[in-house]
């Protein structure tokens, strides 16, 4: 049975990722009738920072050659190991269990929130593969950073995601749906660029609604 891990992590309540997070899970959902669905705002409820006892048990599981999820917590010992486990845990099930993970991540400061960061660091482990997953990412960015743009260099948003998936999950199945532009609404300078802004929007859901009714999943 398919399985949606749904993650939004913007800092307002009614955010262009989060509508766009929201259209695909919703088409998504439709298309798969009785499929499981996980939903998580990291942004409403902050996953903590890692700390020295995940560190600890990073450092275990390469001193021990583990790199299956299910051999995680034989290397928990210590009283502030499995208090960090316990953070993990259910955090690294959901994604486990998922064949699509969704992130709504729009972006901040040329990258991407901090929420989104702390739960990333807290499921990431040494040599760690998720193969067979498929990730999709509704993104929402003030202006416009596509190829060709002046602002392209400093994209550490897409970049640092597609490149974050590849190299410690081993994931390349990676698509990213961008809102562009948004900041047309608020910024006077941008202003002229509201057609465009809405035009990007529209795209967007739209590609967001044919990928979810053609099935994405692995």
């Amino acid at each position: 049975m398919s399985h949606l891990l749904h993650l939004d992590s913007s800092a307002r309540s009614a955010s262009f990722s989060r509508e766009l997070s929201a259209r695909f899970a919703e088409v998504w959902r439709a298309a798969h009738p009785g499929a499981e669905y996980t939903y998580r705002d990291v942004a409403a409820a902050p996953v903590p920072p890692i700390g020295q006892a995940w560190t600890e048990i990073c450092d275990a599981l390469l001193t021990e050659g583990i790199t299956d999820p299910a051999g995680y917590a034989s290397v928990v010992k210590t009283p502030e190991q499995r208090e960090a486990w316990a953070v993990i845990e259910p955090l690294l099930a959901e994604l486990l269990a998922a064949d699509v993970v969704l992130i709504g991540a729009p972006m901040y400061n040329f990258s991407i929130p901090a929420t989104l960061k702390l739960w990333i660091d807290q499921v990431t482990f040494p040599k760690m593969s998720l193969v067979g997953k498929a990730f999709v990412v509704a993104g929402a960015r003030g202006g416009t950073y596509l190829p060709g743009t002046p602002r392209e260099p400093v994209d550490h948003h897409e970049r640092y995601l597609r490149d974050f998936f590849a190299g410690h999950y081993d994931v390349r199945d990676v698509t990213f749906l961008h809102s562009e532009l948004t900041n047309a609404l608020v910024d006077p300078r941008l202003s002229p660029r509201d057609p465009d802004r809405i035009a990007s929007r529209d795209q967007a859901l739209l590609t967001a609604e044919k990928l979810a009714a053609n099935g994405r999943e692995s």
